[in-house]
Order: C-alpha cells, then structure tokens, then sequence
C-alpha cells in the first residue's frame, strides 16, 4: 500500500513540476530569457527587454539589422547595414566589423539624470574602427529568429573647461550573444 502512495505522491509532483516550466515568449519585442547577453565590464548582463527588426529601403537598397536590449539602468544598440540588398526578410550570414562608415553602428548607453530631474539614457562613448564586430551565424526566415555574436569597446575621453585632457572612461561590452532572437521585417517606405 506504502508503494502506491508513493507512486501516487511522486506522479502527481511530477505533474505538477512539469506544469510549472517557464514559457519563453518569442516576439520580435519580447522580455528576455537570454536571446541576447554580453559582458559589460566584466559583470554578466541580460536586457529584460530586447527588440530587433530587419528592414530594407526601397530607395537606397540598404538592408538593415537593428537591435536594443534595455535592463539595469543599461542599454546596448548596435545596427548592421548592407547596400545593394533586396526585399528579403533574410540577412547575410557574415561578420560586420566598426570600420568608420555607416555599415556597422554600436553603442552602449546609461541612464543618467538629466537637468529637468528625469532619467534617460546618455551614450557613453564612442566606438571606433577596428572596436567591434558583429557575426550572423545562423537565421531562420520562417520563423524570424537570428543568431550570432557581438563585442565592442567605447571611449570617452574627458576634457576640462579649459580643453585640456583630464581621463579615458571605457566600456567593454564583450562576449555578446544573441540566439534565437525573435526578429520582425518590414519595409522602412511602408
């Protein structure tokens, strides 16, 4: 009787725990279960919100993957553009490095009182050539997800009223992911 009890006591747990997964959302808007981490100066970070889209201009031909990722008074944003592309929602798979154009655009913002008493983001530095990258390794078009890596290091340099040079602040956002990222793809002229 001792053993039906038992099987009875653990089936029952066990339905219950599988009753109690997590369900990941999967929307081109979405909270995060880890679609997109990095390492901002050497703490783990995970944004609690997290969009991406992948759009094309009809006038210019330039095809393009954005994403934000917002969580802890934080913020990363980078943007990957390709000329000459078509009207797909698909995107290279390739690696995108900071090169001085408009091609590959990263920075790293944080939230900062301003004069009227509200917090809003502040970009911290900036990102020059040859401080970052960004690689596509894997997307899915049917079910608009992408996958791939990123990094990148911003500098600030700090002046005095006088101009003369005080400091360097840098941010080193390193190790960056994003898998499965839910994505949505429109066109920028609609």
């Amino acid at each position: 009787m001792r053993k039906i009890q038992l099987i009875v006591l653990l089936l029952i747990s066990a339905t219950y725990f599988q009753s109690c997964k997590k369900d990941v959302v999967t929307s081109a808007s979405t909270t995060s279960d880890k679609i997109l981490a990095a390492n901002i100066n050497g703490v783990e970070w995970y944004p609690d919100t997290v969009s991406a889209r992948i759009s094309f201009d009809d006038a210019t031909k330039i095809k393009t993957f954005s994403v934000t990722g917002t969580a802890l008074a934080k913020r990363v944003v980078f943007s990957l553009n390709v000329p000459n592309s078509t009207n797909t929602n698909s995107f290279p798979l390739a690696t995108y490095k900071v090169d001085g154009t408009s091609k590959v655009n990263m920075a790293y913002y944080t939230q900062q009182k301003n004069s009227s008493g509200n917090y809003v983001f502040v970009q911290t530095g900036t990102v020059e050539p040859g401080s970052g990258s960004a690689t596509i390794t894997a997307i899915d078009t049917v079910k608009k997800v992408i996958t791939g890596t990123y990094s990148f290091t911003a500098k600030k340099v700090n002046y005095d009223s006088d101009g003369n040079y005080v400091s360097i602040e840098i941010s080193q956002i390193l190790v960056g992911t994003f898998d499965n990222l839910p994505y949505t793809f429109g066109n920028n002229n609609q």
